[in-house]
């Protein structure tokens, strides 16, 4: 995830950063330039279909979809925006439980199992970032899935975690009632992990994503032919705006919907799970 001083304006505006969607649209809006001057040539300077009333009111057809598709698209945002926003909150919750299961274990127990927790706490952090970042956790319900998936190491850890605690109950090292203690930040790691699941692999419905882009694409297509009589070639840098506008929301929307992946914008969930390994063994 990128650092940044949210108050300074000069940085976002004149630097371009890997994650900038300038970049990557770049090709398709030299292409969209293209068009819409060829679109304007034609329609002023070969057709002259300057009287043509038909293709003037185009313009009104622009105006009643451009309400249309600014609501989807604040939809579309504000839902990858959810789907980010509570996989941080997942990753926070795994952080201060962890933290809480620590220090309930460093007054229950002594050195031997302290050792052994201060490890397998940390650990199980750093399997649930490199189980999330597998690309078969995202495929888990496609039927097209081929390659058997790998052992479900959290889950793996979560069981060890489990038989320790249960071995040290069966030994009077804790009793009936710490283990009820340490049930609830033991179980949250389980439901933790089956959130994080929930949004990796079950992306936008694929009609939605796909109705949004070709939206976009028919609309932006289209925009030359009411703009070439008002605008002549202004055309060009017109059309070209919008559709880095419309399109770089889009690419937003999925880069953000999938938290757990490496994009600029991903959680730092590598970090977060370096900063559990810290804390667990400062308090055991």
């Amino acid at each position: 995830m990128i650092s940044y001083n949210t108050k300074d304006w000069f940085t976002f505006i004149f630097r371009f950063h890997r994650a900038d969607t300038f970049a990557k649209l770049f090709p398709l809006m030299i292409a969209i330039g293209i068009y819409a001057g060829l679109i304007s040539y034609l329609e002023v300077a070969y057709w002259k279909l300057s009287d043509s009333s038909y293709v003037k009111n185009i313009s009104l057809m622009h105006g009643m979809l451009g309400f249309v598709i600014s609501l989807l698209l604040v939809f579309r945002t504000n839902t990858a925006y959810d789907r980010w926003w509570e996989g941080r909150k997942l990753w926070g919750s795994l952080v201060n439980n962890s933290r809480n299961f620590a220090l309930k274990l460093s007054v229950i127990l002594g050195a031997e199992d302290k050792a052994y927790f201060r490890k397998a706490i940390p650990d199980y952090a750093e399997l649930l970032h490199a189980h999330l970042h597998n690309t078969d956790t995202a495929n888990q319900l496609f039927d097209d899935l081929q390659l058997k998936p790998d052992a479900h190491r959290p889950n793996m850890q979560a069981h060890a975690m489990w038989s320790r605690i249960n071995e040290l109950y069966k030994k009077d090292a804790i009793s009936g009632d710490e283990l009820i203690i340490l049930n609830a930040e033991l179980s949250s790691f389980t439901d933790i992990c089956g959130a994080c699941e929930r949004i990796k692999n079950t992306p936008i419905p694929y009609s939605y994503s796909a109705f949004i882009k070709k939206f976009i694409f028919f609309y932006v297509m289209t925009l030359p032919f009411s703009y070439a009589f008002s605008l002549n070639y202004f055309t060009v840098p017109v059309v070209m705006f919008i559709f880095y506008v419309l399109a770089s929301l889009e690419l937003i929307a999925e880069e953000i919907e999938d938290p757990f992946g490496d994009d600029e914008n991903d959680l730092p969930t590598r970090k977060m799970a370096e900063n559990i390994r810290r804390h667990v063994e400062e308090i055991l």
